[in-house]
């Protein structure tokens, strides 16, 4: 079986660590030592996280995000002329690797990938677990889509970024968000005690992981009874406003006001400014805590190809059909950024040069591209001067995007450079 190296450890490939071929929950019943359960903490282990991403409604409790009751738009395709060409492709990795794309996507453990040129199918793969019609993790994702039913809601005047968090929410007026602003929210440049170190089990994201229901808590522990009572109990660090700052429990905090707000919970928001919108071919779904609250740092799960669907539609300035889905306004404003020397000081050595906008990671490259990006490789990549939509589901042992980034980053570039010059 082959290997790859990450962080000195040595993991299966992306082929050897197919799921099916080890037989992760086959049988009637698995075998004892193929079954993944939610109760022993191995959910999100490698290589049975390779079969859990696209299964998660299996072992979590989950809402829907209905797709409406309207047609499926269809996706025209062009794979025929393309495909092959685009798995050629050349490109050499960060690290000097010279690569082709069809080949370098077991590199990157990818469960599956659509891209779109001008709106068409041009490339479409499928590997292990994952098939057309099956939701899959879409991790932080999630959090591009719930700013962006935010950023609309500001745009309508339903919230005001100018306000702070306590005008929505009185109960966080004694924690870290207690003279945050919602733009500070959006933009993530909250000073709050809270650590997003996904490689240590014993770091807060986990507590909050399993307030949200996504995880168990050890035998005899048990913290907090559900998101909301987490939140309330974060504590500020350092001012707000100064530096990019990733904190998944701001997006939590975020989807609260909105919830508080409009008196519609996170799901059905999600249904009805976004899914049921789409012409998606199928519900998505959103995972929830003990009760009820839909988890909008990390929780959704979507097909690859309504995933490209919604990348989709921001490529065209949030218009379908003649129908404006998300204000121009809105769209353009996540495109434009935010100070890309306040994003510097997080230290991402690896994505010069970009800012964070509403949620959104903002390239400033060549495309103008911006992306939502999740851990363990899930990527929404929007490259407008390209005319260029990427949407790749992935199942990396390594959580943090810095694991594939060495290879998605320049895989991407010259992928927009080969369509834009068509």
């Amino acid at each position: 079986m082959g290997t790859l190296r990450f962080d000195g450890l040595d993991y299966l490939d992306g082929l050897a660590s197919d799921p099916g071929a080890l037989g992760w929950m086959r049988g009637s019943p698995p075998a004892p030592e193929r079954r993944i359960r939610f109760t022993d903490d191995r959910m999100l282990d490698f290589p049975q996280i390779r079969w859990v991403l696209s299964h998660l409604r299996e072992l979590l409790p989950t809402v829907n995000v209905w797709r409406g009751s309207g047609p499926v738009r269809a996706l025209a395709s062009d794979t025929t002329s393309r495909q092959d060409e685009i798995d050629q492709l050349p490109f050499d990795s960060l690290d000097g690797r010279a690569c082709r794309w069809g080949g370098s996507l077991p590199d990157t453990y990818t469960d599956g990938i659509v891209v779109l040129h001008r709106g068409r199918i041009v490339h479409q793969r499928y590997f292990g677990a994952l098939e057309p019609q099956r939701p899959h993790a879409c991790f932080s994702i999630t959090k591009s889509y719930a700013a962006t039913v935010a950023a609309t809601l500001v745009y309508e005047r339903v919230l005001d970024d100018a306000r702070t968090v306590p005008h929505y929410l009185p109960e966080m007026a004694g924690t870290a968000y207690a003279d945050a602003t919602l733009r500070e929210l959006l933009d993530m440049q909250i000073g709050v005690s809270h650590s997003e170190r996904y490689s240590d089990p014993g770091t807060q994201f986990w507590t909050y992981a399993r307030a949200a229901g996504f995880c168990p808590w050890p035998p005899g522990e048990s913290v907090a009874a559900g998101l909301h009572e987490f939140l309330v109990t974060l504590r500020k660090d350092g001012a707000h406003g100064q530096a990019f700052n990733y904190k998944s429990v701001n997006t939590e905090v975020l989807c609260w006001v909105m919830q508080r707000a409009t008196g519609v919970p996170l799901a059905e928001l999600l249904s009805q400014r976004l899914w049921s919108q789409l012409g998606c071919e199928e519900d998505a779904y959103i995972s929830v805590d003990p009760l009820g609250v839909a988890m909008g740092g990390a929780g959704m799960a979507a097909t690859l190809r309504d995933l490209a669907r919604f990348g989709e539609l921001l490529r065209c300035d949030g218009a379908l059909e003649n129908r404006q889905v998300i204000p121009a306004a809105v769209i353009a404003d996540i495109r434009r950024g935010a100070d890309a020397a306040k994003f510097a000081k997080a230290g991402y050595a690896l994505l010069p040069g970009y800012s964070y906008r509403n949620m959104w990671w903002i390239t400033h490259n060549e495309h103008g591209a911006f992306e939502a990006r999740g851990i363990h490789g899930q990527r929404l990549y929007i490259a407008p001067a390209a005319q260029m939509v990427v949407a790749r589901f992935a199942s990396h042992p390594i959580a943090s995007s810095a694991a594939n980034d060495p290879i998605t980053m320049p895989a991407l570039i010259a992928l927009g450079r080969f369509l834009a010059s068509r």
